[in-house]
């Protein structure tokens, strides 16, 4: 397990982004709940924010690919529209302990 933050980092609602040497993820947070996912577009394959931690919509109620528009549902992944829609994010495994996100770490 890797820890990523505590969950108070993360404004409600609002996103966060993390980097290892291996991965790139990003958490939203939303209405108490807290969902992983790898920061991967389905599309191109590419980093879904161009600026640090910017990975909603511009009302925060949908995670936004800052590259081509597309838009995703946050409590699920799904692409709802875009040029990648009905294939979704790959969601991380997660848990929170004490209030820090911790990640298994995705292959």
């Amino acid at each position: 397990m890797r820890v990523l933050c505590h969950l108070n980092d993360i404004p409600d609602p609002g996103s966060k982004g993390f980097k290892s040497a291996e991965h790139s993820l990003f958490a939203v947070r939303l209405r108490g709940q807290v969902y992983v996912y790898r920061n991967s577009c389905p599309h191109l394959g590419i980093e879904l924010n161009w600026q640090e931690d910017q990975f909603l919509d511009y009302d925060d109620s949908l995670i936004q690919c800052a590259t081509h528009g597309a838009l995703f549902i946050i409590e699920n992944g799904e692409c709802i529209a875009g040029p990648c829609i009905g294939k979704t994010l790959e969601a991380v495994d997660f848990r929170i302990d004490r209030g820090m996100i911790s990640v298994c770490e995705p292959d």
